[in-house]
């Protein structure tokens, strides 16, 4: 993990859904705590199982017991995190005057791909990435599924026509990761780049020979 920055963009909006891939949701809220004074979070009943099968943070339901549990994870200030619930319609990410103007859902699962492609907004993380991409934001999925059927690549083809950059979280190995961390750091360096945030989580190709 790289050292906390001390001059740090706004807000971002970060969705985790219950797709397989906890170790990237927790790699990525913890960088964009460093780079960020604000990250709004949402994650999905489904996502907190996945979270506590693949990981030892079990997450409650609250969404006020959930912001200090992940506050001490990613060990930033109690502000920079703020948790809402899927049907809290009051949050600032349900409306265009107000939304941030970036969004990452990470792990995305093909369910929450297929609502935001129709255009369903039936909870508030699909709400929040249909206000980004009315509002010509910035919004990076990184779906998690094994193979994609037909219907998977046409809606991820519908997300990419509307502006949104598909980024499946596929690691390189070039250079040589060691740990799930390492792979994780991959990920999480590959977002933070498309954001606009220069970072040294992972080396680039070509300087590590």
């Amino acid at each position: 993990m790289e050292k906390p920055i001390v001059s740090r963009l706004k807000e971002i909006t970060l969705a985790i859904t219950g797709a397989s891939g906890a170790i990237y949701a927790l790699n990525l809220l913890t960088n964009l705590c460093r780079h960020y004074q604000n990250v709004h979070l949402m994650i999905s009943d489904a996502g907190r199982i996945v979270m506590a099968t693949e990981s030892d943070l079990k997450l409650p339901e609250s969404p006020a017991k959930i912001q200090p549990l992940l506050t001490g994870y990613c060990e930033c200030e109690p502000s920079v995190i703020k948790v809402y619930a899927k049907e809290n319609w009051y949050a600032p990410v349900a409306s265009g005057s107000a939304a941030p103007k970036q969004m990452v859902i990470c792990p995305a699962s093909m369910g929450c791909i297929s609502s935001i492609a129709t255009g369903a907004s039936n909870t508030l993380m699909e709400r929040a990435a249909d206000v980004v991409i009315k509002e010509k934001g910035q919004l990076i999925v990184l779906p998690r599924e094994m193979p994609f059927s037909s219907i998977h690549l046409k809606n991820l083809l519908t997300l990419s026509d509307a502006g949104v950059t598909v980024m499946p979280a596929a690691p390189g190995f070039y250079g040589r990761p060691s740990t799930l961390e390492d792979l994780a750091d991959f990920v999480s360096a590959r977002i933070l780049n498309h954001l606009g945030i220069e970072n040294h989580l992972s080396e680039a190709w070509g300087y590590n020979s």
